[in-house]
This record gives structure tokens, sequence and C-alpha cells, in this order.
């Protein structure tokens, strides 16, 4: 009986709620850095050079949404002792196929775009150097090494470091192009200019918004929260990332909005865009602050590597070992783990040839198709699986988040439709 006692009693103090301090913040920043991608800073600037301060109001609920989508899948883990894969898998089979197919030819493409990403402004800082092919390959073996032979905290650290060199660059570049205050503030206020509804809902859904959103919960993990008890810190830690992104936002909205929108300069889509935008730095304020601008450019694109070498590889690593246990034996850390490894050459090696290639048509299509189902995916089975029985009555959704979840569900259905039919154009 005293045992017993005993074990109740260090049951009762292993779930209570942990302090919610700064030095715990890690995995939200780790979130939010790999879902902020190079791709979402052109599309922020484009919005910016074509409305001014107009769309300042997405921004902000689009870091809402992604507050409420992190912390839901964090929840998941830590209300349930479960990882989100479970939970996909208790929805039925369906789960499985999609996600089998999504991880695989994702991982594909995904891998050479992240390395191309990560090279042009290596390329730019060192044109003499080597060819952009090599520089992508080079950023790809990085990233896979630094990985492969590195535990979560130290791979935390470095996001940390990579996350504060571009956010000082950002807010410093908002700061020297002068930005309008009443401008910036009358923004807030939810317009839609004419033309202006794909730019907006992009602001809302683009911006961190990933596969990474589900692997929050991973990291979570990683870092040693595994119950309850973590569910406040895990909360500050998802707020305080998410404001970080929404203020790196917000500053290259007034970048695009007073550098691009005054000067009616356009850019081109995609990761290239960025170089374009290095080029009028360079013209408006000297090499010098060009060059620091490619070196944000840099932490912003590897961030996004390295946070999927990583995260994407936990989840797969899950999703092989509930089929095959053998690939991660009890006790042994996820991230040393044989399938772990196994998805993280994937996303290395083969999509090196897609850099020495053109993508053939059918796979960015496939690409395109699976990638802009998964966020509604995402946000409808955590407003099913956080509604259910399969999550403990005290840690299911209350009002406020059935409102976000089933917001932000509706908005990625429509985001998906538009990006399908641009596919199928």
């Amino acid at each position: 009986m005293a045992d017993i006692t005993r074990a109740n009693a260090v049951e009762s103090e292993n779930n209570a709620p942990r302090k919610a301090s700064w030095r715990s913040i890690g995995p939200g920043i780790v979130v939010a850095a790999t879902g902020v991608g190079a791709g979402d800073l052109v599309a922020t600037l484009i919005a910016g050079s074509k409305f001014g301060y107009t769309l300042m109001w997405a921004a902000v609920i689009g870091c809402l949404v992604k507050i409420s989508l992190a912390e839901a899948a964090g929840r998941w883990h830590l209300a349930t002792g479960r990882t989100l894969f479970d939970g996909w898998r208790s929805l039925g089979s369906w789960t499985t196929v999609y996600f089998a197919g999504y991880v695989v030819v994702w991982g594909f493409v995904y891998g050479a775009a992240a390395m191309s990403s990560s090279a042009l402004p290596l390329a730019a800082l060192f044109p003499d150097a080597m060819d952009l092919k090599l520089w992508a390959v080079l950023c790809g073996l990085v990233g896979l090494v630094f990985v492969w032979f590195n535990q979560y905290a130290v791979f935390e650290k470095v996001m940390t470091v990579l996350v504060g060199v571009m956010f000082l660059i950002t807010v410093y570049l908002a700061i020297r192009v002068t930005p309008r205050l009443d401008a910036a503030f009358a923004g807030l206020v939810p317009v839609l200019p004419d033309g202006s509804l794909v730019y907006t809902l992009g602001l809302i859904g683009g911006v961190g918004g990933t596969i990474t959103l589900a692997a929050y919960g991973y990291w979570v993990n990683a870092k040693g929260w595994t119950n309850t008890s973590w569910i406040k810190v895990m909360r500050l830690d998802n707020r305080v990332a998410y404001l970080t992104t929404g203020v790196f936002v917000v500053a290259m909205l007034i970048v695009g909005a007073e550098l691009l929108h005054s000067s009616g300069v356009a850019l081109a889509k995609g990761d290239r865009g960025l170089l374009d935008l290095g080029a009028v730095l360079e013209d408006h304020y000297g090499k010098a602050t060009a060059k620091l601008f490619l070196v944000g450019f840099f932490a912003t694109s590897f961030t996004s590597l390295i946070g999927v070498w990583h995260g994407v590889s936990l989840m797969f690593a899950d999703f092989a070992t509930k089929f095959r246990p053998s690939l991660a034996p009890a006790g042994t850390d996820p991230s040393k783990s044989l399938a772990f490894r196994v998805y993280l050459l994937w996303l290395t090696f083969p999509p090196i040839s897609l850099l020495f290639l053109d993508q053939p048509f059918g796979l960015v299509i496939v690409y395109g198709v699976i990638g802009a189902l998964f966020m509604p995916f995402l946000a409808l089975t955590l407003l099913w699986l956080l509604n259910s029985s399969r999550t403990p009555s005290p840690w299911r959704n209350g009002p406020l988040s059935n409102v976000m979840l089933g917001a932000a569900g509706l908005l990625f259905v429509v985001l998906c439709v538009q990006q399908l039919r641009e596919l199928l154009r």
C-alpha cells in the first residue's frame, strides 16, 4: 500500500504544471524558423510591393493561425503521450496511404528546392568560388552531416543562432527603409483591395505553414517535454516563436511597401526574387547592406533546410517504426535510428539529380497536389482528434481552439483549391 501511495505521489509530482520561463523556449523557435523559407519572404515582399501596408492585418492573422495549429499539435503529443502519426492512424488507413505518398514525393522535390535556395545567396556572396549547383550540393551535404552527428540540443542552439541572425537583419532593414508608422497601423484594419485576395490568403496561410507545423510535437518530445505538466511551457514557447515570426513577416512587408511599392520595382517569383531585392538594396544603401541582406537570406534558407532534414526525418522514423519496430528499438534516440537516417539520405542524395536535370512535369504536378493538400489535412485532422475521446477530456479543444482550427481548415481548403487550379492550368 505504501509503495502504491509513493508511486501515486511521484506521478502527481511529474504531472504538476511546470513553471513557464524564457529559458525553456526552443522547439517553437525551431518550427517557426523551419517554416519560413525564402519563397515565403518573396511572397511577403511582393504583397508589400503591390499593396503597400494594406495587407498588414493578414500577416497578423496568419501569425495567430500558426500559433493555434502548432499549439494543437504540441497539446496532442503531451496530453495523449502519443505521436501525431499515431493519431492519424487511429482515423483510418487512408491517412497512412496519404502520408506515405507525401513524404516520399515531397521529400524528393523539396530536397532539391532547399539546396538551391541555400545556394543562391552563397553564390551571390562568393561569385567566383564555384558553380551554383556545386554550392547547392555542398549545402545539402553540410545539412546531412550536421543533422546526422548532432543531438537535438545542439540542433536547437544552432537554429536559435540562425533565427537571431534572420531577425536582426530583417528588423534592421525595416528600420533602414524608414517605415511610415501611421500607414502601418492603418493596415491593421481589414481591407481587401482589388486583386488582393490571393495575396491575402497567401499571407495568412503561407508564411510558416508547412509540414514542419506537424513536426512541432516531435521537437517538443525531443526537448524532453513528455506529459501534461509541460503544456503551459509549450504554450509560452509556441507563442513567443510565432510572435517572433510575426515581427519578421511584418518587417519584410515594410521593406516591400517602402522600398518596392514606392519605386514600382517588381521582383521575380520564387527564391531568385530575393536576389533582385539584394540588387535594389545595393542601389539604395550600398554593397555592405546588400551583403548583410544576403547573409540573412542564407540564414533563412538554411534553417529551413536543416529543420526539414531533422523534423520530417523524425516524423518518417515514427511512421516507419510503426510497421517495423526493429528500425528503432525501445529506448533508442529516434534521431539515431535507422529509419531517421534512411530518410535523411533520401532528402539529400536523390534530389541532387534534380539539380542537374529539369524537374519532370508529372513529378512537379504530383508534388504540388499532395503539398497543397497537406495543410487542410493537418488542420482538419487535428480538429477531429482533439474533439474526440482519443484526447483526455481536460485537454480537448475549447470553443476558441475549435474556431481557430476550423477557420484554419477552411482557409487551407480555399488555398488548396487555388493552388490546384494554378497547377492544372
